[in-house]
């Protein structure tokens, strides 16, 4: 437990200023985008001058760089069918706390070319060990439609807040999506099937 009289170094607190900036620019970004954003009103939201935001930042594209930084979701590799319960895993934590980073990338990405770049560069890694784990031909779509599911799923549950998603809980949405991520994940493609004409 810390001593409440002994106070912060200077360190400690310039961490704390930047924290602050940083958490207030990941709401601000996540709710207006990159371009409707600006250093006047994250300095405002966080309750310091807009030089200190610049003096610790440089640029609102470093500060972007900065508070939409996504953190890694690696998946554990393993069979299709393991890597598609990960997926639903991680998907479940994001329904269960706001990603605010993710949010700030994915509402920003949609008019900005340096967002949308960052974000694909985030989630390139992911989306190339989804696609090594499915032994079908068109692995590579099936990835990218799991992919898309996902980010589906969180803008309409906490950019666009559409009907039952934007409350539904957690394990309800990953009950229903698990039948299609298995599918996805496992069942062969339509070109490989037994034609049926014996």
């Amino acid at each position: 437990m810390t001593d409440p009289n002994v106070r912060p170094t200077r360190a400690q607190q310039r961490r704390q200023t930047e924290e602050g900036i940083l958490a207030a620019a990941r709401r601000m970004f996540a709710e207006l985008g990159y371009d409707r954003t600006t250093i006047r009103a994250v300095a405002k939201a966080a309750g310091v001058d807009a030089g200190l935001v610049m003096h610790y930042f440089g640029t609102k594209d470093e500060l972007f760089s900065r508070a939409a930084k996504l953190p890694p979701d690696d998946l554990p590799g393993g069979t299709a069918e393991q890597v598609a319960e990960a997926l639903l895993t991680s998907l479940a934590k994001r329904l269960d706390s706001e990603p605010v980073a993710s949010l700030a990338v994915l509402r920003s990405m949609l008019t900005n070319a340096d967002a949308a770049n960052r974000y694909r560069a985030a989630a390139e890694p992911q989306l190339s060990q989804i696609t090594a784990a499915i032994p079908s031909d068109d692995a590579e779509l099936r990835a990218s439609l799991l992919s898309a599911i996902v980010h589906g799923v969180i803008i309409e549950r906490y950019l666009l807040r559409l009907g039952r998603l934007a409350d539904a809980s957690p394990e309800q949405i990953v009950d229903l999506l698990r039948p299609c991520f298995q599918t996805l994940a496992t069942a062969p493609s339509p070109a490989s099937r037994p034609s049926g004409d014996g």
